[in-house]
């Protein structure tokens, strides 16, 4: 846009503000350049043409509700428009005072549009409405609740309830992020109930209740704590009747995962906040309830019924569910992790995420970690060398950022290794105590501190995508001219309950090593966040995926963020990372193909062997929905490369099962393809077959129990060793078929002593048992499946993949290295009759409504064992 339109349309967004009409806003644009004599023909026929693209962006627009499930009800609400107040005013200051770009405005225009008109329309006299917000950890989740808040105020809504979180770090940080963002804009149009400082949680007023304003809206931040929820408890019950019937009630529930769910041991109990919660809805005649969360495994899981008293109405998402867009720009779990193995070609090394993610080795964990929680009293940490680096590649990183231009910036790492505050003492004694120790070194460029640093960065060089930012490269000698500046300015605090010395954001830049637990894994932001050391574990999906304070983004600094972490925690952040597609593909698949409601349709979540969901307390109603593999192709993609025996174990187990093949059906082409293989072939060999510890799905417990039913689609097999062109023939021979065709397939950089390929079939290969031809040209996992069904029937395939055991990544991938295994490898991968629908093993809760029979038992049991326990 012409620089002269662009100014133009940034004045007349900020008296439009004012103004509340187009007309007004460009009169009152027309007087200041009047003023000053500025006002020719040109002039204003910029000023019309400017307020002709602003009538535009206020034109209704129908909203797709591409992202949402929903439960059919009337639309009422088509966008925003020129008169409204708070919207224009957010918009504008998101585009011309905090810089942000065309795109992500109109990304966050219109998914708060998509939420807004999924709430209850305000002009009705009584409503309850249940949603579900399902963003990305770190995504920047406040900007679209800033939004959807904006346009409720505007639509009819009056009052908003936020509850922001456990700790008063997080309240505080809400509250000064909506008053910056939103009340600012029009402060003598917002009445605030609660403050952004330590005390200024939610109290019950002087007048005892709530006030109704006819142009003033009221914001309160709430803490998800018993104090101030019972006194907002008390506020509700203390408002006059007339002005509670007069109230429209925005609630938005910030991480509505934590706390606010039901975590009591039985049906009949409440937890102290989740009963508060459900108290205050049942209190105000018209309220929407919005939870927002980036980890909604235990919102789905609610129980979405009520008994006939409506005593146990929980806060399941009854109304919608909408599932955010990946924002523009966004490091999440699939950009730093990649693509679950089920979704990528193994013929390609592409979706292999980025090469972000640097090895803690175990040796390293000892030295920083106690061996057991029972000796952490005793245990002092010693500098181990990972961390080393990741504090030099930090200190380089901050003056690569200074030499940029970015001085007036935060930047950050985190060091997070443990939950307990005695062992965050002192490992921040021990990163200042080295810090104290090379500072000198590293500000005169001398010394190994120094050459060390150089060789980080030099190795960091040259491992991302070339057009990854278009901020300037910095040299060395740049770094160290920064250096000292960068160390002027380093401080070490401690981020946790406990703390006097705790990260503070809000004054001028800080370039801080941040030492911390557990208050560092929810909803609180490390500003200018770079480099990340973590081997702090969890075993439940939601815990680990928000201590993830790495996602999000990164603007200016696309080409710095690293996280350092142990092998297994990277296996497990993979997983998760397809956990993740597949719950928002989901949601999206019911919505394009079959649109149904959150009562329809339950979201099922796939279980991780040696993980689980959330806490066991929160899935009390989550149900097995399905323990199966049909209509899934599986793979191995780890092996135990360098352990000789696995590997030769693995290999003679393929040459049992095909030795004996000569016999049966065999394709005349010359593809080693053997038909009509009874299952007790196949299941001597998974028995045999050695798969890494990391594969628990695919071991005997789980894979073969599920075979061993008597199935009649499982009982009769083909077996293929699909051959390639270029491979490199076997020094072995495998069974009697003799020598066959090695596959190359690279491992991921950095993942120790296992080897990781990401992928090992290649899509092709799920036809391979098939003689027609067919096109695959642009087809997916899943239509390829289904051509096969269609052609095959039910007939189960087990593909048999030899791999070279130098396997060497393609010229341009920057995230493999080559196999370098001790002999050629044995992998296998099956492609299972059936529907994709039936497959997995998930959970999802229970959508049929129990009969009274029923409910009269479940209440009966839990009375019983009420009375057991001495509580009834």
């Amino acid at each position: 846009m012409d620089p002269q339109l662009q100014e133009t349309l940034r004045q007349l967004r900020l008296h439009l503000t004012e103004q509340g009409t187009i007309e007004a806003a460009a009169e009152s644009v027309r007087s200041f350049f009047r003023s000053f004599g500025m006002l020719d023909a040109s002039r204003e026929a910029i000023i019309q043409e400017v307020a002709g693209i602003l009538q535009r962006e206020f034109e209704d627009v129908e909203i797709l509700r591409k992202n949402s499930m929903i439960r059919r009800r009337e639309k009422w609400y088509s966008g925003p428009n020129a008169a409204d107040r708070h919207w224009p005013a957010l918009k504008s200051y998101l585009l011309h005072r905090k810089n942000w770009s065309e795109d992500n405005v109109k990304s966050i225009d219109a998914a708060s549009s998509e939420v807004v008109s999924l709430l209850d329309n305000p002009l009705k006299d009584e409503f309850s409405c249940r949603g579900l917000v399902v963003g990305y950890v770190q995504s920047g989740k406040t900007a679209n609740m800033a939004g959807v808040i904006s346009k409720a105020i505007d639509a009819g809504y009056d009052t908003v309830i936020v509850l922001a979180g456990l700790t008063n770090k997080l309240r505080e940080q809400t509250q000064r992020r909506l008053e910056q963002d939103i009340v600012k804009r029009n402060p003598l149009l917002w009445q605030k109930l609660t403050r952004p400082d330590e005390n200024g949680d939610f109290r019950t007023p002087a007048q005892g209740g709530l006030l109704y304003h006819s142009d003033k809206a009221q914001l309160a931040v709430i803490k998800k704590n018993v104090s101030p929820l019972r006194s907002l408890l008390e506020t509700i019950e203390g408002t006059l009747p007339v002005n509670l019937k007069r109230l429209r009630f925005l609630i938005i529930d910030d991480e509505c995962d934590q706390a606010s769910v039901n975590a009591a041991s039985g049906e009949t109990d409440m937890t102290a906040i989740n009963e508060k919660i459900r108290v205050l809805l049942s209190l105000l005649p018209c309220a929407s309830y919005v939870g927002y969360t980036a980890t909604p495994f235990a919102n789905v899981l609610i129980n979405p019924h009520t008994d006939s008293s409506g005593r146990f109405d929980d806060l399941y998402p009854k109304d919608f569910i909408t599932a955010l867009p990946t924002p523009e720009g966004y490091f999440g779990a699939e950009k730093l992790f990649g693509k679950p193995a089920a979704m990528v070609d193994g013929d390609a090394e592409s979706d292999d995420g980025l090469d972000m993610v640097r090895e803690v080795p175990e040796s390293d964990e000892a030295l920083i970690q106690p061996p057991s929680m029972k000796e952490r009293e005793a245990f002092y940490p010693q500098m181990p060398g990972s961390l080393e680096d990741a504090m030099l590649y930090f200190l380089a990183c901050c003056a690569v950022r200074r030499a940029r231009g970015d001085e007036g910036e935060h930047m950050t790492m985190l060091v997070h290794t443990s939950a307990f505050v005695n062992m965050h003492n002192r490992l921040a004694d021990l990163v200042r105590a080295w810090v104290a120790k090379n500072q000198k070194d590293l500000r005169t460029r001398s010394g190994s501190v120094s050459s060390r640093l150089e060789t980080i960065w030099n190795a960091e060089q040259g491992r991302l995508p070339d057009d990854i930012t278009a901020a300037k490269s910095i040299g060395l000698d740049g770094i160290f001219e920064q250096l000292p500046d960068v160390l002027k300015q380093l401080e070490t605090p401690i981020e946790n309950g406990g703390s006097d010395d705790r990260i503070d954001y809000s004054g001028s830049a800080k370039t801080y090593i941040v030492v911390g637990g557990s208050i560092l894994a929810r909803g609180l932001t490390l500003e200018g966040l770079m480099v990340s050391y973590f081997i702090r574990n969890s075993n439940q999906y939601d815990t680990l995926l928000q201590m993830g304070r790495w996602f999000g983004y990164r603007h200016g600094y696309e080409d710095l963020p690293r996280v350092w972490m142990p092998v297994p925690l990277q296996l497990s952040f993979r997983a998760l990372a397809g956990i993740e597609l597949e719950i928002r593909d989901e949601i999206r698949q019911y919505v394009d193909q079959q649109p149904l409601t959150p009562m329809e349709f339950a979201v099922r979540i796939r279980e991780l062997p040696g993980m689980a969901i959330t806490a066991a307390n929160k899935m009390r109603h989550a149900e097995k929905c399905d323990v199966s593999w049909w209509g899934q192709h599986v793979q191995t993609i780890r092996f135990d490369h360098l352990d000789k025996d696995v590997v030769s174990l693995n290999w003679a187990a393929a040459g049992e099962l095909v030795s004996p093949l000569a016999t049966l059906s065999r394709e005349a082409s010359g593809q080693l393809l053997f038909k009509d293989v009874p299952k007790a072939n196949i299941l001597k060999f998974l028995r045999a077959y050695k798969v890494h510890n990391t594969h628990k799905d695919l071991s005997s417990k789980f894979l073969v129990r599920f075979l061993e039913q008597n199935l009649e689609a499982l009982e009769t097999w083909n077996v293929g060793i699909p051959q390639t062109n270029i491979g490199q023939m076997s020094k072995k021979s495998l069974g009697s078929i003799g020598p066959v065709r090695l596959f190359n397939r690279s491992k991921l950089q950095d993942t120790g002593a296992v080897a990781d390929i990401k992928a090992l079939m290649s899509k092709q290969d799920v036809l391979f048992d098939v003689e027609a031809e067919l096109s695959r040209a642009g087809a997916t996992w899943r239509s390829l499946k289904q051509a096969r069904q269609d052609h095959l029937g039910d007939r189960a395939l087990l593909l048999l993949y030899p791999i070279d055991s130098q396997s060497t990544p393609k010229a341009e991938s920057k995230v493999r290295e080559k196999l370098n295994a001790v002999d050629d490898l044995m992998g296998f991968g099956i492609v299972l009759p059936g529907s994709e629908e039936m497959a997995g093993n998930h959970v999802s809760v229970r959508l049929d409504p129990p009969d009274p029979d029923e409910l009269a038992a479940m209440e009966e049991e839990e009375r019983s064992s009420a009375e057991a326990a001495g509580v009834y």
